[in-house]
């Protein structure tokens, strides 16, 4: 039985769940209504010759990528509503034992430490139940929202990758921002907690 995936993460009204195909139709609303939020930081293709994905297309190709063991697409709530998408990918074990986060938020549930707590939840499956020792979120400089996200958990900036994904159109450069297992080893919830409750801003982001 594999206890890593689908799994549900929840802290307070904040919860992970799988993606599924049921949750086309508020997809959809949110990227419709967050378009102009959203366009500057999206993943583009450089040359774009095949059909733009559906949503189905895109469930059931994060499935089989979910099955492989290689991603977690989860759907992110709010009391119970869809408000957004987190999606770990990349995951690579051997000598590396590694994985990517990317998320977007719909921008009127945007600034409630709801991504913040999202990220540290999957954060923590990753490293403690996983087993994996490294974290990666890749950000645009230019993004100052996704940016407040990794700052707030205290994840270390370690360099730009210059034009590194193709983003609204263009090869665009990105920040990496990295937690290790070693770095966190009672998990970035409880730290990411104690912060909320005082008002401070986590270790790395003093």
């Amino acid at each position: 039985m594999n206890k890593t995936w689908p799994v549900r993460l929840v802290e307070g009204p904040v919860a992970l769940r799988p993606l599924r195909m049921r949750d086309g139709q508020p997809w959809h609303e949110l990227r419709r209504a967050n378009h102009a939020w959203l366009a500057p930081w999206e993943a583009s293709r450089p040359v774009d010759e095949a059909p733009e994905m559906t949503f189905a297309h895109m469930v059931r190709r994060l499935r089989a990528e979910a099955r492989a063991g290689r991603t977690m697409p989860f759907a992110v709530t709010y009391a119970g509503n869809f408000v957004g998408q987190l999606t770990v990918s990349g995951i690579t074990w051997g000598s590396l034992c590694a994985a990517h986060i990317g998320y977007w938020i719909d921008k009127g549930h945007a600034g409630r430490g709801i991504m913040p707590t999202a990220v540290a939840l999957a954060t923590d499956h990753c490293l403690l139940t996983m087993g994996l020792h490294r974290i990666e979120i890749c950000i645009r400089p230019e993004n100052a929202n996704s940016r407040r996200v990794v700052e707030k958990l205290g994840f270390r900036e370690e360099g730009l990758r210059p034009a590194y994904l193709h983003i609204d159109g263009a090869w665009r450069d990105h920040l990496v921002f990295v937690v290790t297992a070693e770095e966190v080893p009672g998990g970035l919830l409880p730290r990411w907690r104690a912060s909320m409750v005082s008002g401070r801003p986590s270790p790395r982001e003093q």
